[in-house]
């Protein structure tokens, strides 16, 4: 059986699909598209990631990323094996410390501190990384971070510390916030 002739007066628009309808062209797709860039991406997954704390006073999640491929995630939170504040409470709060004083203080790890220490379980190389955190970090985990090789850092909120963005400033590492 032999196929018709298609002129162009009968071949289909190329931007048409088989269904008859327009397949969408590269301007529509950006007018259209609400894919989030890539620091807004990653974000948006740490923000997920900080769900897991365990934390009573603050869910605070990180992530480190080299080249757009998360090496590795933390969360603030109570060390393995021993139990976490959510059940049986909050040592800061029984003694009425103040956020941002006191860190030793506290049964559980920042963050910051947990990614880094997941990453260094695992034999991944934090050395270039960019940090996507929900905070900004205290001076306890800039000096962490500093140490560790991470070139950048990306938050969504604020946390008053002069003396870590200080630090950081002072070690050339970027802080963006969204």
């Amino acid at each position: 059986m032999s196929r018709p002739v298609q002129t162009a007066k009968t071949r289909p628009d190329k931007r048409e699909n088989m269904m008859g309808k327009k397949a969408a062209t590269k301007d529509s797709k950006r007018k259209t598209n609400n894919r989030p860039d890539w620091d807004t991406y990653f974000l948006d997954i740490i923000e997920v990631v900080s769900r897991r704390s365990t934390c009573r006073r603050r869910s605070v999640g990180a992530g480190l990323v080299r080249d757009r491929r998360i090496l590795a995630t933390g969360y603030n939170g109570a060390p393995s094996k021993l139990k976490h504040c959510l059940d049986i409470g909050c040592l800061r709060e029984q003694l009425n410390v103040p956020s941002g004083e006191r860190h030793e203080l506290c049964r559980g790890l920042h963050a910051e501190q947990n990614v880094i220490i997941q990453a260094a379980l695992h034999g991944v190389i934090t050395k270039g990384s960019t940090l996507y955190c929900t905070n900004h970090p205290c001076v306890i985990c800039a000096k962490m971070i500093i140490n560790a090789g991470i070139v950048r850092i990306v938050i969504r909120d604020d946390y008053s510390d002069p003396l870590a963005a200080q630090m950081l400033k002072e070690a050339e590492i970027s802080v963006i916030q969204l």
